[in-house]
């Protein structure tokens, strides 16, 4: 359902999760998004309810007001620039205009608390960084060296502007396609994907992790992303809102 929207409207898709539904907003000008009329229709073979309103003239500040601050497991302050630091937390600060993941959709904040849960021993690589909230907070906690991978060149972009805006980042970030190349060698990896991604990294990878964090699945995904990453065995697993995440050791 996502991929079938960020094709109609590549520029971006809010998701709003809500108690038994789950809204997404495209946006465009007139003449650049497809005509559906408001009422049921269907997307990707999914039954949908659509309306369209005009956006207001003062969209590009009126947008801020869905983007709040999260604390992650009582430790880390993910906010967007607009807001105020915590004075008695270490805070991680992430432009969501840049790049999707701004630490508050639950399947980064579960990968978050995973992390904030690990010794911060040897290097690390997050795979599909986005806007880099994980590998941004993997050098914040004293992982090192931090790698940074993905294969679109805005995730890269965002990456690199958000690490400046923290003042730390990753030591490398690269461009990799994780369809067609394994991914760097790492004691810890982060990775933020979806099913299909995460099986194909899984067939890949050369050299299994000391720990990994798999997230980007719904519950029901989740036994079968663990089985394939073996011998790597599953150590811990959070839920919320229907989504995983997994703690896989060696």
């Amino acid at each position: 359902m996502l991929a079938a929207l960020l094709e109609l409207a590549p520029g971006g898709v809010e998701q709003v999760d809500g108690k038994g539904f789950v809204e997404y907003a495209v946006y465009g000008a007139p003449g650049e998004l497809p005509a559906l009329p408001d009422g049921d229709a269907e997307v990707a073979g999914v039954r949908v309810r659509v309306s369209a309103t005009d956006v207001p003239a003062d969209w590009s500040e009126r947008w801020k007001r869905f983007h709040d601050p999260v604390l992650v497991g009582g430790r880390l302050w993910v906010r967007p620039p607009w807001t105020d630091p915590r004075r008695d937390t270490p805070d991680l600060v992430i432009d969501p205009g840049r790049a999707f993941g701004t630490g508050a959709h639950p399947t980064t904040r579960l990968c978050l608390e995973l992390l904030l849960e690990l010794e911060p021993r040897g290097s690390l690589a997050d795979l599909g960084c986005g806007s880099g909230v994980l590998a941004i907070a993997a050098a914040k906690l004293g992982f090192r060296p931090v790698t940074a991978v993905d294969s679109e060149h805005a995730a890269l972009e965002a990456t690199r502007a958000n690490a400046r805006a923290n003042g730390i980042g990753p030591d490398r970030i690269a461009r990799l396609d994780l369809r067609e190349r394994p991914p760097p060698p790492a004691d810890t990896v982060t990775a933020n994907l979806t099913r299909p991604l995460l099986l194909r990294v899984a067939e890949l990878m050369t050299e299994p992790p000391r720990a990994l964090l798999a997230s980007g699945l719904l519950e029901a995904e989740a036994d079968d992303v663990a089985a394939a990453f073996a011998p790597l065995r599953e150590r811990r697993r959070l839920r919320e809102q229907g989504w995983s995440a997994l703690l896989l050791e060696r």
